[in-house]
């Protein structure tokens, strides 16, 4: 089976459960099929330690993330006090940063999927890169992530295509295991899923299906 390439991007303040969550889910299913996927901790600037914002936690990339390979890069959000601006602030500096037009190849790649956890999608929709793409994040971040042209869906998992987000924090668990489930199947992700004792919820939303009412 050929090696499916996972990249988790790492900048200054990400939150460390976005990545590990999804990081562990992955790893877990790697093993399970043999080393399949290649999992690596990135950055727009290369190898080096991250501090993430939440305090005391810190997290070494040991590659550059390019956008050129093929599977899949992953977004995640911010970590900081609830009650002041530390998280839109620290998106925006992301968003200004390096990675933006190394994000911009990586969705212009057919052979690339980018895959978003909380805050990571306003990250990636403040960049102005997923406008008019359909995307979730926090429920906190809604509004926000409407407001800058994406079709923000209230949802777990949204999945469009080459670009699936996830809510809050916790929901890295469960993208990690809908991507095992779409790119291996659902008996890789049940055995993951009973692995990690975690039971997923919510039904992952796609642009398919009957057309409801305005309001249904």
């Amino acid at each position: 089976m050929p090696r499916t390439r996972a990249q988790f991007v790492l900048y200054d303040g990400f939150d460390p459960l976005d990545v590990i969550g999804p990081y562990e889910v992955l790893t877990a299913g790697s093993d399970l099929l043999h080393g399949t996927l290649e999992i690596e901790l990135v950055t727009a600037e290369g190898p080096r330690t991250v501090t993430s914002g939440t305090p005391g936690i810190a997290l070494t990339a040991t590659g550059s993330l390019t956008p050129d390979r093929s599977g899949y890069v992953f977004l995640p959000g911010a970590s900081g006090p609830a009650h002041d601006d530390t998280i839109p602030k620290l998106l925006a500096a992301f968003a200004g940063s390096a990675a933006a037009p190394l994000l911009q190849q990586c969705l212009d790649n057919p052979a690339m999927t980018v895959a978003t956890n909380c805050g990571g999608s306003l990250a990636l929709a403040m960049t102005g890169l997923i406008k008019g793409r359909s995307a979730t994040t926090h429920v906190l971040g809604q509004e926000s992530l409407a407001a800058t042209g994406v079709n923000a869906v209230r949802a777990r998992i949204v999945d469009d295509g080459d670009l699936v987000s996830a809510g809050g924090v916790t929901s890295g668990i469960d993208l990690g295991l809908y991507l095992l489930e779409r790119e291996f199947g659902p008996r890789v992700a049940r055995a993951i899923e009973d692995y990690f004792e975690h039971e997923r919820r919510g039904t992952p939303w796609r642009d398919t299906g009957t057309e409801l009412p305005i309001g249904a």
